[in-house]
């Protein structure tokens, strides 16, 4: 089992994009079963909020519900819990460092990586670019997809 966990800002944007796209591709390739993915935030100002209406929207263009979303800060125990912990842009990634103290094992990494880029997925609550942010996060989980089936 391949256990993804997507991390952003507030997990109200960005990450729970990610995890709702992630969880579409991983359904379309009959995968279902080989993933555990979920997204949380590395602040506390968005504990127990839905998905952000732009973000949702997004999604639902796409055919993709987020219903019962609730965010929830990432743990220090979720660097124990999952395979891969996936930020969005760096300030996600130092926040991340300083939650887990650290990556021993080269678990985080940003989700553009998996894409073959080192571009920064900015946040669409302060841009407002929700259908290019769409596009990043679906090009870096179909990359995400295609380099973890081989760990299945």
């Amino acid at each position: 089992m391949v256990k993804i966990l997507f991390v952003c800002h507030g997990n109200i944007c960005r990450s729970p994009m990610a995890e709702y796209v992630m969880k579409k591709l991983v359904k379309d390739a009959g995968l279902v079963n080989k993933y555990e993915i979920a997204s949380a935030a590395t602040s506390r100002e968005e504990i127990g909020n839905p998905v952000y209406p732009p973000a949702r929207s997004e999604l639902a263009r796409h055919g993709i519900s987020c219903k019962g979303h609730a965010a929830r800060q990432m743990t220090r125990a979720d660097y124990d819990d999952y395979d891969w912990l996936v930020g969005m842009e760096p300030y996600n990634l130092r926040n991340m460092l300083r939650i887990t103290g650290g990556d021993p094992a080269g678990k985080i990494r940003l989700l553009m990586s998996f894409a073959g880029s080192d571009e920064a997925i900015d946040d669409p609550w302060y841009t407002g670019r929700f259908s290019e942010v769409y596009g990043q996060i679906e090009r870096g989980c179909r990359g995400m997809l295609a380099a973890t089936r081989t760990a299945e």
